[in-house]
């Protein structure tokens, strides 16, 4: 990302924050009324001084009696102000989460088309941690730039070479298992999900940090392109499957964020790579499969790929019983029917785990919400021939379902949790122009952070 700060020393013009119907800086009132502005949320006035040089700019934000505040509606300023140094002043009810949504919404995906910086710079706002807010926001970046990337670019090689650079970056080591080695190493589920693709499947397993410190482990969902299988998806479904790798890339963030903050954990980064393709050798519907669990998984649908791919990784990471682990994945369009694209859902059994994640959710402006691992969902994954069937058997509860059959694969992790996220802006708002996004990741940072650091 281009530079967004402006160096402390900087001279800098104010942004006064206003609510709405509140009365204006007196440099900018009669200004306002020549122009017939008005305050509103989101709204921008540029003020010229003598001569017509900017002496400032206003900028609406939300009165006491609104129904809700969007801490990050000062990524609207994005766009609105020209090149400068700038500060914020005035009505800020949270300036950490203003420099930050600001930051945030001036990022661009550059990889395919240039574009020019808009050389707009926001001075840190006094008692903000500005190393904290960019190395944020270079982790967002990092997921949403992978994200955005199509698969003829993003497979799962480039995923592992990505995982390799953050290594090098922070001194981690990373073991990767790749191809028919996954079937010598037991990772049946990886294997087939990814075997019919020229580009072969393969875990992707990043650890760094002292060996006595909590371990946190970290999964992540990396299926480069998502054709369904054999079960294929309609044309229209496919346009954003590149975006399937989205749970990957949020943990790929929420590593960078871990390391470059030096948290006192032993973590460890789990991602299944694979590319979900048709050929002759695709594995089937009906097709029953062993797991590195040991549990045979019936296939009721190829086009719940991501699940098996999670089921293998997970009971890796279970096997050396972490302290926290947990998983993302861009898993079922039920959870996009239930609660939309800003709001993924959390499944744990761990209570005191979930609410302290869903208030660090709210405080960090990247929100979670819990719906239930509910029990008597589990017969809706039996199997006549098999230990479990890895879709239900009805068209219900597809979130629910799809989180209790990873449940299976986890026992000695002290707190699991899954994240069914869509990782993807339909459209811009405030902080989050379209496209690939990081969900989850700064909130389990906040989590994080507040656990391990004294």
């Amino acid at each position: 990302m281009s530079q967004i700060f402006a160096p402390p020393s900087a001279d800098a013009l104010p942004v006064w924050f206003v609510p709405t119907g509140d009365d204006l800086p007196a440099a900018a009132r009669d200004w306002a009324k020549a122009t017939g502005f008005k305050p509103g949320a989101g709204k921008t006035l540029l003020v010229p001084g003598k001569g017509g040089k900017l002496v400032g700019a206003v900028f609406g934000v939300e009165g006491a009696s609104a129904k809700s505040k969007n801490p990050f509606l000062a990524g609207r300023l994005v766009g609105a102000l020209p090149a400068g140094n700038w500060r914020f002043e005035g009505a800020v009810d949270d300036a950490r989460l203003a420099a930050l949504g600001f930051a945030l919404g001036a990022y661009r995906f550059r990889r395919y088309k240039a574009g020019e910086d808009d050389g707009v710079r926001i001075a840190a706002p006094k008692g903000v941690d500005l190393a904290e807010i960019e190395r944020t926001v270079a982790a967002v970046a990092l997921g949403r730039d992978l994200v955005n990337t199509p698969a003829n670019d993003m497979g799962p090689q480039e995923i592992e070479d990505a995982i390799r650079r953050l290594a090098k970056q922070h001194g981690a080591k990373v073991n990767a298992i790749v191809g028919d080695e996954l079937l010598k190493r037991n990772f049946p589920l990886v294997h087939a999900v990814g075997r019919a693709s020229p580009r072969a499947p393969r875990i992707v397993d990043l650890t760094w940090g002292k060996a006595n410190h909590p371990k946190v482990t970290l999964v992540g969902k990396g299926v480069a392109f998502d054709t369904g299988g054999l079960d294929i998806k309609p044309s229209a479904a496919m346009l954003l499957m590149k975006k399937d790798m989205g749970g990957a890339a949020s943990m790929i963030a929420l590593a960078a964020m871990i390391m470059g903050a030096k948290l006192p954990v032993r973590l460890r980064l789990i991602v299944g790579a694979v590319e979900n393709a048709i050929s002759g050798d695709a594995f089937r519907p009906g097709d029953v499969l062993p797991s590195r669990k040991g549990l045979s998984v019936e296939i009721g649908n190829t086009d719940a790929e991501g699940r098996l791919v999670l089921a293998d990784a997970l009971a890796l990471g279970d096997e050396e019983a972490p302290e926290i682990m947990v998983d993302a994945a861009t898993l079922t369009g039920a959870a996009r029917v239930a609660l939309g694209p800003d709001l993924p859902p959390l499944y744990t059994d761990d209570v005191a785990f979930a609410e302290a994640l869903l208030a660090a959710g709210i405080a960090e402006h990247d929100p979670l919400w819990r719906l239930p691992l509910w029990n008597p969902y589990d017969d809706m994954l039996s199997s006549k021939i098999a230990n479990v069937n890895h879709v239900s058997s009805g068209p219900f509860a597809g979130s629910v379902t799809a989180a209790l059959f990873l449940r299976r694969f986890v026992e000695k992790a002290k707190s699991w949790a899954h994240l069914d996220i869509y990782a993807w802006n339909p459209s811009s708002k405030p902080g989050r122009p379209e496209g690939g996004e990081v969900q989850g990741a700064r909130a389990l940072m906040a989590l994080l952070s507040a656990r391990f650091t004294k």
